[in-house]
């Protein structure tokens, strides 16, 4: 197909298909060509340019075949603004192509549209009151004009007296004249690309690498509230694992693509590179030793659209960027909002979740904008923990089968429902705020996001037969007689602030000069816990009677803090030439980590005094003498232990891209970094996309990539309680503590520096446009990891001599250590398939994507010349450290999703599988395949006004039961042989893994006021 614009009598464009409108970006006086890069359902190719006088052939207009392509209802969100600015924003959220003057429409200001219009009503509601007015031709071509009167002729709509004038001359052009105006046409034109979707997004087709734009529509409709929980469902290569009884885990989940790290993927917001979470995983969890982003700090209603890199982009955006990229996008609104309520529970009548959502654009004046959004969110607690089958009390004998046979009285009426594993109970508030304000030639815009959450989760319940947990006083009963469950307090505040000035120029060039701050802090407070060697201290030091003790010993305690800030600063040129556009720039960055010392009652050991037992000897032979220090389910941090650390980076960059030949696109970075502490490293990628046919695209891309050590994995250090499996299948308590390696005991172990990791990236993929309605892309990829930073396993006493000795002086029973100690291989394939059609009277979106992949650890290896070398490998990085980073995340993701609209009414249906996956955890367990079934219906009652019911998991699925590192488990019966209690355990659910949680069937309800 061909169309032929005439631009006055001096030029015409030729346009072959949508393939050639982005070959190469030039300026024109007055005139912007603005062309998203899609098929819409209507089977029709649509352009968007802008042009004065235009032949009427090109628009006459069929009303038919207007409404076919334009009758459909569009969700809207676009401020009031310039009407230039705002005809882009148009064709972004419509995907259509708009034909308009630039020197035209810049002389007028649009009205703002929010919510469901067809594309034409959103025209004239956009354009009413302006001279301005939309003609559509009969295959559904848009063009903006000055409002003219009606001309008889049935195949034109408001064709403007200037074009009926000089229509015959422009048919009177020879083609000879018209092919010569064609080609300065194509030289004078500027065409700009617009990546826009509204469905559930879907790979930008005419990219190197692929790229997941998720639209706000396409995460409210998923029904989650947590935007981790979003990404997850209609993401296939994004994982968001759930865990219990892991601490600082519980409160903030590990965020992963791709199967790697939560730390190899880059967290942007509006393009600004985003801090980290203060918090790392030590204790048995997907993503064990690293330290990521919490997700969840933005609110969703905040979210414009998310956009998903999934190839490394170390090159362009800096460290972390190994697996992907996950930039966030605010709302930018001038006017409009919406207000929204949602209340659901779980099918087992826990989970009570209220999520409460506010959202409101401001105008500053004609020529900025204001969008402020805030939240709350209040989630009741979970709990599917199993029953307690030991013994709670002393005197219990073991008989002949195995089963136990109460002894204490208490035992036979002992509270079994002792644990609480499940989500924890959490409340959060947030603040989004996003800006801009035209100022001079350019724009100055800034955001502030601020969340605070409290959460509680529990720890390991410490029954009365626990000398270490819960001592046994004078009178021969423990201090908290029934046991006590242990619950750990976080407090997580996390608040960026960002403003820069960007500023375009006459030679299409642009100037984006930045600075952006972040932190995020928790604070950890144990509560329902005793200090057990308080018990001791003040039965021996004080003198207080058990009665005493008891009322007195205090029951919550603060155990410490973490503070994690970044600070950056970037100047960002561009510049588009006739061939090729270069942008190159500079970012300077400081990372500050600090840890806080907890209350001396959270760390303090009272009965023991340099590893000697005070009271030894003093109880007469009743009661305890030498219990557990700190805080019970959490201990505290030390002064030794305090932290206050800085980074300084300094990065510079270049990035080209051209059309090489006409469907050939290549693109290429090369960046460096200087970080204090390990030095520099230069990084490369080359990508290209290959336009074989109107419909086939290859693509490819070729990088390195680096991540250099957290703050965390540099310089945390801790003791704590962690309860892991021993050689018998039990699980058991034991002190470990995490050594920094420029610690005293690290450094008498020769353990080295940590340095950057390195990775190497090949993604090769195809994008087949099927039919215009039909869309599929396969990517397959490939990421090499060297020197990865792991953290070793729990090293205890045995191994080696100089290992014992550095653990004795520490007062550890064992350590643990950052190490650069493994290379991996990952491979994959992503898959994604999409298909806009109509149907049921009304329209129909199904998406089809998936995600497969493996991880392989290749090699481990201790420090060389260090102590640890004589220490066998496997010792160093146990069976489960492996498994943690190849199996604990399912091999396989795929989602099946379709949207169906009629009228007022939406339904999303989604069909999530989470393949296999294994956890090894003493034992080995595979857990099997699932498919989870989300629906959400909404309804309009109004314009404004709409409500949703739905569910997540509708059928109530939950994962396979646990068979592994199981806790608590037995049978107890009475004198007459009774059961008192069977139970396999109080852990029915993996607690180390689980890909899509374990609480059930999520059913909600909701409404939603747009104004």
């Amino acid at each position: 197909m061909q169309i032929k614009l005439m631009l006055g009598n001096v030029a015409s464009i030729k346009i072959e298909r949508k393939k050639n409108i982005k070959k190469k970006k030039q300026n024109h006086r007055g005139f912007l060509f603005v062309s998203c890069l899609y098929k819409l359902r209507s089977n029709q190719t649509h352009l968007l340019s802008g042009f004065s006088v235009l032949a009427p052939a090109i628009f006459s207009l069929s009303v038919q075949a207007a409404t076919q392509t334009t009758g459909q209802m569009v969700q809207f969100d676009i401020k009031a603004q310039r009407a230039d600015k705002a005809l882009i924003e148009y064709a972004k959220q419509t995907e259509q192509t708009v034909v308009f003057s630039y020197e035209l429409a810049k002389q007028y200001d649009a009205n703002s549209v929010y919510g469901f219009y067809t594309q034409l009503d959103a025209l004239e509601a956009l354009l009413g009151g302006t001279e301005l007015d939309a003609v559509v031709d009969q295959n559904g071509l848009l063009s903006i004009k000055l409002k003219q009167i009606n001309r008889n002729d049935n195949n034109m709509m408001k064709l403007s007296a200037v074009s009926a004038a000089v229509l015959p001359a422009l048919l009177a052009v020879n083609s000879q004249g018209v092919n010569a105006a064609e080609e300065v046409a194509q030289e004078k034109i500027e065409k700009i690309a617009i990546v826009g979707s509204r469905v559930a997004g879907r790979s930008v087709e005419d990219l190197p690498v692929p790229v997941d734009i998720l639209s706000a529509e396409a995460l409210e409709n998923t029904g989650q509230t947590e935007v981790g929980r979003m990404l997850q469902s209609i993401a296939p290569s994004f994982n968001f694992s759930s865990s219990a009884i892991s601490d600082g885990t519980d409160a903030l989940r590990p965020a992963t693509l791709r199967g790697l790290g939560p730390d190899q993927t880059l967290v942007l917001i509006n393009g600004k590179r985003r801090h980290q979470a203060s918090i790392i995983h030590i204790n048995g969890s997907v993503g064990r030793g690293t330290a990521g982003t919490d997700m969840n700090a933005i609110p969703a209603s905040a979210i414009k659209r998310i956009e998903v890199l999934r190839d490394g982009a170390a090159a362009q955006y800096g460290s972390d960027a190994i697996a992907g990229v996950i930039n966030i996008v605010l709302k930018d609104g001038s006017e409009g909002g919406k207000a929204a309520i949602n209340y659901g529970q779980y099918s087992e009548g826990d989970g009570e979740t209220i999520n409460l959502d506010f959202n409101k654009g401001f105008a500053l004046g004609d020529d900025g904008y204001l969008n402020t959004t805030i939240n709350y969110r209040d989630r009741a607690p979970t709990n599917r923990a199993g029953l307690h089958g030991s013994c709670q009390f002393y005197g219990c004998t073991e008989l002949s089968d195995g089963t136990l046979l109460a002894g204490d009285p208490r035992e036979l009426t002992a509270d079994r429902d002792t644990f609480r594993i499940g989500d924890a109970d959490s409340q959060q508030f947030g603040l989004t705020i996003n800006t801009g304000y035209e100022l001079g030639d350019g724009e100055l815009y800034g955001f502030i996001t601020y969340s605070t959450r409290e959460n509680e989760s529990a720890a390991f319940f410490r029954h009365n037969a626990n000398a270490g947990g819960n001592p046994v006083l004078q009178d021969n009963d423990a201090t908290i007689p029934l046991g006590f469950l242990p619950k750990i307090n976080t407090t997580i505040d996390d608040i960026s602030y960002n403003f820069g000035y960007k500023t375009e120029f006459d030679n299409d060039a642009s100037l984006d000069l930045s600075y952006t701050y972040g932190e995020n802090s928790i604070d950890y407070t144990t509560s329902d816990t005793i200090n057990a060697s308080y018990a001791n201290f003040l039965r021996y030091d004080q003198g207080l009677s058990a009665a005493d003790i008891r009322t007195t010993i205090p029951r919550e305690a603060y155990a410490y803090g973490m503070e994690l800030s970044l600070q950056t600063i970037n100047i960002d040129f561009t510049q588009n030439f006739d061939d090729y556009s270069l942008a190159m720039g500079a970012e300077i960055r400081t990372d500050e980590y600090r840890i806080l010392e907890g209350n001396e009652y959270a760390y303090r050991d009272y009965d023991t005094l340099n590893g000697v037992s005070i009271y030894s000897g003093l109880s007469g032979g009743v009661g305890s003498e030498d219990a557990s220090g700190g805080s019970q389910g959490f201990g505290g941090s030390s002064p030794a232990s305090s932290v206050d650390e800085s980074r300084d980076v300094i990065s510079f960059y270049v990035d080209a891209e051209s059309y090489v030949i006409e469907d050939v696109i290549l693109s290429g970075a090369l960046r460096y970094d200087n970080y204090k502490g390990f030095g520099d490293t230069v990084n490369f990628k080359l990508a290209g996309n290959w336009s074989i046919t109107d419909d086939i695209s290859l693509r490819g891309a070729l990088s390195s990539g680096f991540r250099a050590p957290s703050m965390q994995q540099l310089y945390f250090n801790n003791v704590s309680t962690q309860f892991v499996v021993d050689t018998n299948g039990n699980l058991v308590a034991e002190e470990v503590g995490t050594f920094r390696n420029d610690s005293t005991l690290a450094q008498s172990l020769g353990i080295p520096k940590l340095k950057e990791e390195k990775s190497q990236n090949r993604s090769l993929g195809i994008v087949y446009n099927v039919t215009d309605n039909i869309n599929v892309t396969v990517d397959y990829y490939s990421i090499d990891i060297d020197d990865r930073i792991v953290i070793s396993d729990r090293l205890g006493k045995g191994l080696s001599t100089s290992l014992d000795a550095a653990l004795n002086s520490a007062g550890a029973g064992v350590g643990q250590f950052f190490l650069n100690g493994a290379d991996t291989e990952t491979r994959g394939v992503d898959f994604v398939a999409t298909w806009n059609t109509e149907g049921l009277g009304g329209t129909l979106d199904f998406t089809l994507a998936a995600n497969f992949t493996k991880t392989d650890v290749v090699s481990l290896f201790s420090p060389a010349g260090s102590s640890l070398e004589t220490v066998k490998v496997e010792d160093i990085f146990s069976a489960e450290d492996i498994s943690i980073i190849e199996e604990w995340q399912p091999e396989d993701r795929i989602n099946l999703s379709a949207l169906y609209q009629r009228d007022d009414w939406t339904v999303n249906l989604s069909l999530n599988r989470f393949g296999e996956y294994t956890v090894e955890d003493g034992g080995r367990q595979t857990y099997g395949a699932e498919i989870l079934t989300d629906v959400k219906v909404n309804y309009f009652v109004t314009e404004d006004l709409s409500v949703n019911i739905g569910a997540n998991n509708l059928f109530d699925v939950y994962p396979d039961k646990n068979e592994i590192g199981n806790s608590r488990s037995g049978t107890i019966v009475d004198a007459n042989g009774n059961t008192v209690i069977s139970s396999s355990g109080v852990f029915d659910y993996s607690r180390r893994s689980a890909p899509f949680g374990f609480n059930g069937a999520y059913y909600y309800v909701g409404a939603e006021y747009r104004f």
